[in-house]
């Protein structure tokens, strides 16, 4: 129930603190028109390993882990004869998370797994693109809590992309640093 609390308190504390301090700072006179996070996406490529039955159920458990719901896998279109890629072969495995699911999440990211990565100093203001949107490479999967160390037989990467509502670069790298992300 702690954990619970702590979900209400990053949601309560962009309703409240977050929400205020954007109109002041970008001159917006409705509450609707300041940015906030639409949805969060992790995404992770099997293409190498694809063949490799155990690696891929592995993939597809920890990122089940990670994010509390069952991720989907991601299928191509059509074939590339350059890449050595059939149509409709598997290459990835995605999750979408909305609402309660995507804030338990950035909580989790902000608060215990990015300050347990290796030699961690912060997320560049690089990784924020043009239109307001977060983009991470997590390099190990293992820094998340859920994942227990005895378990894992592979390591993995994956990317985490965080879609806001902003308009530029500048109100969403605001965003993040209000909401306590551990932007440089």
């Amino acid at each position: 129930m702690k954990f619970m609390k702590k979900i209400i308190l990053t949601k309560t504390k962009y309703s409240q603190e977050v929400v205020s301090k954007m109109k002041e700072k970008f001159g917006l006179k409705n509450n609707f028109s300041v940015p906030r996070i639409e949805k969060l996406i992790l995404n992770c490529g099997i293409g190498k390993i694809a063949k490799e039955a155990d690696k891929v159920e592995e993939v597809f458990r920890s990122m089940l882990e990670i994010s509390g719901q069952r991720p989907v896998k991601a299928k191509t279109i059509k074939a590339i004869a350059g890449f050595k890629v059939r149509e409709n072969t598997d290459v990835g495995v995605k999750v979408t998370l909305r609402g309660k699911k995507m804030w338990d999440f950035i909580d989790r990211l902000v608060n215990s797994a990015l300050p347990r990565t290796r030699d961690f100093q912060g997320i560049e203001e690089g990784s924020v693109d043009q239109s307001g949107n977060l983009n991470l490479g997590i390099k190990e999967h293992t820094i998340f809590p859920e994942i227990v160390q005895e378990k894992v037989k592979h390591t993995f990467s994956f990317q985490v992309n965080i879609v806001t509502s902003a308009k530029n670069k500048e109100e969403g790298k605001e965003l993040f640093k209000m909401l306590g992300f551990p932007i440089k």
